[in-house]
């Protein structure tokens, strides 16, 4: 199956699931916590289990699936406005990774990519912005995350943040504090993972990349 036809977003830190029927497979309707549903093609159905994840405190997986995947990817997304964000995991020669924590949750720096600017020049400007880095090198595009959240007007966002493997010398790190940003730090992923810490799901697809162990056993999911 082709990465395309299956389209991964998180609300509210649920995992969604948009795939089609024909992709539905025995695992989708055993798994723990999942919950499997077809699509009626009816837009206000997606939009009341938005609003039903929105309002959960349970950190569960929904797969939605209908027969015409690009209808229900289309559908769904109507509900939305789209930002695309660049985000880096950057490592120093130490073999460690540089993290921030912010409003109670470890993150990495990311932000909004602006008019006229390139995902690479978006994702370094972030990290200089909220950590002081500077003098990096990107050495690859790992992953694509997705998630929600609602503007301070109340509109529903899809935030695509497009994350890239960053190199750069361990140097002295200054947080950004008009964001909200508390500290940075200098961290392994061995050093990281010692200890329960309050992690989003997005955040660990990233950590993910650079580590095959089963991470999300030894954090604490950041409920919003």
């Amino acid at each position: 199956m082709e990465k395309s036809q299956i389209y991964k977003i998180y609300i509210n830190e649920v995992e969604v699931i948009l795939k089609p029927s024909t992709e539905v497979s025995l695992d989708d309707t055993l798994t723990s916590g999942s919950l499997l549903v077809k699509y009626t093609g009816n837009k206000k159905h997606l939009l009341d289990y938005i609003s039903i994840l929105e309002k959960s405190i349970k950190s569960e997986k929904l797969i939605i699936h209908f027969e015409d995947f690009p209808k229900l990817k289309a559908d769904f997304k109507s509900h939305f406005t789209e930002i695309e964000a660049g985000g880096g995991l950057v490592y120093n020669e130490k073999g460690e990774y540089l993290f921030i924590y912010r409003r109670g949750s470890w993150d990495l720096p990311k932000g909004k990519i602006e008019v006229g600017e390139t995902k690479r020049a978006a994702t370094l400007r972030e990290i200089t912005e909220e950590t002081g880095i500077k003098k990096m090198s990107i050495i690859e595009k790992i992953i694509i995350t997705r998630h929600t959240y609602r503007s301070n007007v109340g509109k529903r966002i899809i935030k695509k943040t497009h994350w890239y493997l960053v190199e750069t010398k361990k140097q002295p790190l200054v947080p950004q504090l008009n964001e909200d940003i508390e500290r940075a730090e200098w961290m392994t992923l061995d050093r990281f993972f010692s200890k329960k810490r309050q992690v989003y799901p997005n955040i660990l697809e990233v950590l993910h990349t650079q580590d095959t162990s089963d991470i999300k056993s030894r954090v604490q999911i950041k409920i919003k």
